[in-house]
């Protein structure tokens, strides 16, 4: 290009209006080398497009299908296991964005552990009748299965539940011994001097993992609920930390995995069909007259009760001599217990003949529980 510089002002115009010229030739070079890549990409993804849209073979769709991992799985069943994967990634995720929040989930379980249950107020079982009762049964299930042994329930340990709590120090267990003594006011109140007769018979479980002996419903389990209920709200009162969210439902537990970490590893569910004789059988009456605050922990009694706080007991003052109508309702319950032992020895009595009748040798924890059972009758008759 020829040089332009020394003509002077006409050659400085000049060569900015070349300038110029270059550089939109420039761009519009560049805009048309990006027109054309933008349709050759059009093109290629055009042709993928129409690829995609050809029609399959139908036994290659029925193929691509029965090689997929919900075939055969229910559409509710895939739902719940994808909601629950989803719970699980949140989770996971959580735990890991920051060593934070893995500090405080430490500390969450931490303050979960410290806070489980370490007192509970028991019913103490001191009826004979039903004691031994429960022993004939735990004989029996142990002779069909001897690992179930570890399971069982010492014939002192025997109690019901009313209410359980965690006690942190001294001072806690002093404030529930407190409520403890002002619950006895209260629940004599509710009683009104009436007698809370406990009617133990059936066997039940809870999920196959303990054992226990069933109270008859009546308006006595009634009472008793009222009696937990009145006082879970004393404790509370106090301050005490009891457990929540869960129905009170009185049993009287006799056998459960639990009791042995290495058991639990042997034995996943009690077979129900080992207790099954005693399915409905009559384990006898306790009399409401003590409660107990008990520590989980310390160290149990010689007689294997557990280690005891402090206690309240009722019906001192209704040790003289009983009203008519107090009388009455004695007498009554002790016409219909009498009649529904009879019954049950007659069924059980009748049983065995069948059995002796078919050549079929007699269970020896059925004879035990009829002896167990004559001698308890002939005691009450005394």
């Amino acid at each position: 290009m020829k040089d332009v510089s020394n003509l002077g002002p006409k050659g400085d115009a000049l060569a900015c209006s070349l300038c110029m010229y270059a550089q939109e030739e420039k761009r519009r070079l560049r805009d048309e080398l990006e027109n054309v890549q933008q349709k050759k990409i059009f093109k290629e993804s055009k042709k993928r497009t129409q690829q995609r849209k050809e029609p399959c073979p139908a036994d290659s769709v029925e193929s691509l299908m029965a090689e997929m991992p919900f075939v055969d799985t229910d559409i509710e069943d895939e739902f719940v296991m994808h909601a629950t994967s989803e719970i699980k990634i949140k989770k996971k995720r959580k735990r890991t964005t920051g060593k934070e929040i893995e500090e405080d989930s430490e500390r969450k379980k931490k303050k979960k552990k410290q806070c489980q249950p370490n007192y509970f107020v028991s019913l103490p079982i001191t009826n004979p009748e039903i004691t031994d009762s429960i022993q004939a049964v735990q004989d029996a299930i142990i002779q069909k299965d001897q690992r179930l042994s570890k399971a069982m329930i010492r014939s002192g340990s025997l109690h019901v539940t009313m209410l359980v709590m965690h006690l942190s120090n001294e001072e806690e267990i002093s404030i529930a011994v407190g409520a403890l003594s002002d619950s006895k006011d209260f629940v004599e109140d509710l009683l009104k001097g009436k007698i809370v007769d406990l009617s133990f018979q059936g066997i039940d479980h809870f999920r196959n993992q303990v054992g226990f002996v069933k109270l008859a419903e009546n308006d006595h389990t009634t009472i008793l609920t009222e009696i937990a209920e009145t006082m879970k709200k004393i404790f509370q009162g106090k301050g005490i930390l009891t457990e929540e969210g869960r129905a009170f439902k009185p049993h009287l537990t006799f056998m459960k995995l639990s009791k042995s970490t290495q058991l639990r590893k042997q034995v996943k569910k009690i077979d129900s069909s080992l207790y099954e004789d005693f399915k409905s059988h009559y384990f006898g009456d306790e009399i409401l007259h003590r409660l107990d605050l008990c520590s989980m922990l310390k160290k149990k009694q010689p007689n294997g009760y557990y280690y005891c706080e402090s206690s309240i007991v009722f019906g001192e003052k209704h040790t003289a001599e009983p009203d008519d109508a107090e009388l009455v309702s004695l007498s009554k319950r002790l016409v219909e217990n009498a009649v529904l032992k009879a019954v049950q020895q007659y069924l059980e009595e009748t049983q065995n003949k069948s059995r002796q009748t078919d050549g079929s040798p007699v269970k020896s924890e059925e004879v035990a529980a009829s002896g167990s059972k004559n001698e308890s009758d002939s005691d009450n008759t005394k």
